[in-house]
């Protein structure tokens, strides 16, 4: 699908978020005690400086218009998600599989759910007449 000019950067990071996820499922699933404290530590820094930006932006921006617009269940679920995957996110600083694990699963659904309700919402918005 055509993005939005508005939505095309926020699309194309989601692709690092869920190369992220990725790596934090497969650690944690791995056994590896060295291997969870490295991907721990590379969530910690990329959630500084991606995910944290990225979230800030939608907040800041997307959600606002979507208050304004009515869709108040989507955006409480973006902050809801938003608000476990930074709570997680802090939860690493003394990693164990079971947040690393948790962590990824939701990173990986709440890009789906961004990209396929959450987007699909601002998108129309776009779209509406005057």
């Amino acid at each position: 699908m055509k993005r939005h000019p508005d939505l095309v950067q926020l699309s194309r990071e989601h692709h690092g978020a869920l190369k992220l996820a990725r790596a934090a499922r497969r650690a944690a699933e791995s056994g590896d005690a060295q291997g969870l404290r490295e991907t721990a530590q590379r969530v910690v820094k990329q959630f500084a400086a991606e995910l944290e930006p990225h979230f800030r932006v939608e907040e800041r921006d997307m959600l606002l218009r979507l208050t304004e617009d009515g869709q108040h269940d989507l955006v409480q679920r973006t902050l809801s998600e938003h608000a476990e995957l930074r709570r997680l996110e802090a939860a690493l600083a003394q990693p164990d599989a079971a947040s690393l694990l948790r962590f990824g699963d939701l990173l990986a659904a709440h890009v789906r759910f961004e990209e396929r309700e959450l987007f699909e919402a601002v998108q129309n918005q776009h779209e509406k007449p005057g």
